[in-house]
């Protein structure tokens, strides 16, 4: 990973050429509050970041004066740019602007200057350096201070947590409007960034995760805007519906995971290591195809002598240790010893889930049919472990081997 090289600004002003850093202000209808925010940003990077700097308004087809106090800006501060744009979206302007800045660095911030502008510095260092690939202002991370109603704490946690469950997020706040990356990830990344909305964020963290690339995160002071005029309804719509989509894409491979982890990821430190959602589900129902199996020749030889429950129960526990043994190592990659016992545990757990599942299948066909045939038996205990398996599979992703 290079870092960017770094012309010297005389001064720390924007006037100079090449700038190493490109601010974006996506703004719709901000010709009260666009004016203060650019002012204010722009004299703290004149006095504060020590290298050239561009301060891009990007202005999605606002219908007030949102253009008129654009252009009368970029005439009166050295350093600042227009965009107009003919449609709406933040996304929409967030990717036009990034894909025609040639800054090493691009970054962006909402026009409410919510968050504290003394975490823009940290925020792009780590990019500057080339310790990072992309970097976001967080929230909910240790450290930061933040001052908000509780309705949009409770949103926000919410949306995060739904994100680690169903996306595998591990990143801690997605939609802080406070990000930052490098310009040659964004060449890669932006073109399959399909979001043009508030989603757009999201998507683009996920996918850069999923790539291997680094994702710094900085604690941030910020103070919500009580004039947000942010649909809360509308937007938690738009967002469920775009993880439903983006995970479609991932599980499909419509999103070439593999290609850009080789293009711009690190190398795995351990080889074979599995990435994404879809290898991993391969791997686990092939182990999950081998444990029935193994579940089923068991629970025949014990059954004449131990009885339908019993072997149940000593077949089950059996082909638990061992799935969750292979699982530890082939499906999930964890090698060592570290953590075995806990693992091992929490597969037990797992496995009196399934224990619960299959004795109450087989108490059901007792009480459909009171002297069933073994076949019978062995066909409901066959759909209660299809059952069993797929709850193992999730619940060992989001919980028993979940990357911290």
């Amino acid at each position: 990973m290079s870092s960017v090289t770094l012309p010297r600004a005389v001064g720390g002003g924007a006037g100079n050429t090449g700038a190493v850093l490109d601010v974006v202000i996506p703004v719709y209808n901000e010709q009260a509050g666009l004016a203060p925010c650019v002012r204010r940003l722009h004299r703290h990077l004149a006095e504060s970041f020590p290298f050239p700097f561009r301060i891009t308004v990007a202005d999605n087809a606002s219908t007030d004066g949102t253009a008129a106090v654009a252009r009368a800006l970029s005439q009166e501060l050295d350093g600042v740019e227009v965009l107009r744009l003919a449609e709406k979206g933040r996304g929409r302007a967030l990717k036009q602007a990034w894909s025609a800045s040639d800054a090493p660095v691009l970054a962006y911030m909402d026009v409410d200057l919510s968050t504290d502008l003394n975490a823009l510095l940290p925020l792009v260092a780590p990019l500057l350096s080339g310790h990072s690939d992309v970097s976001i202002g967080s929230r909910l991370a240790r450290g930061s201070r933040v001052v908000r109603g509780p309705k949009r704490e409770f949103i926000s946690r919410s949306y995060n947590r739904i994100l680690r469950t169903t996306l595998s997020a591990g990143f801690s706040d997605a939609q802080c409007g406070f990000k930052a990356l490098r310009r040659e990830v964004a060449e890669q990344l932006l073109p399959l960034v399909e979001d043009p909305g508030w989603f757009f964020d999201t998507e683009l963290l996920v996918l850069a995760q999923r790539a291997g690339l680094r994702i710094h995160e900085v604690p941030v002071d910020w103070i919500d805007d009580p004039d947000s005029r942010v649909d809360i309804v509308a937007t938690a719509v738009a967002d469920l519906k775009g993880i439903v989509r983006l995970g479609r894409a991932l599980v499909t491979g419509k999103v070439p995971v593999a290609a850009l982890r080789s293009r711009l990821g690190r190398a795995p430190l351990v080889e074979g290591v599995p990435a994404g959602m879809l290898p991993q589900l391969l791997r686990f129902g092939g182990i999950g195809v081998l444990s029935t199996v193994a579940f089923l020749v068991l629970y025949a030889l014990l059954r004449p002598a131990l009885g339908a429950q019993a072997a149940n129960f000593v077949a089950l526990l059996s082909t638990a240790i061992a799935n969750t043994a292979l699982n530890r190592r082939l499906t999930f990659a964890i090698r060592g010893g570290e953590g075995a016992i806990r693992h091992q545990l929490q597969g037990l757990m797992l496995f009196a889930l399934g224990l619960a599942l299959n004795a109450a299948a087989l108490a059901a066909l007792n009480m459909a049919a009171p002297r069933p045939a073994h076949a019978a038996e062995l066909v409901v205990l066959l759909v209660a472990n299809a059952v069993t398996t797929l709850l193992r599979f999730i619940l060992m992703r989001v919980w028993v081997f979940r990357a911290p």
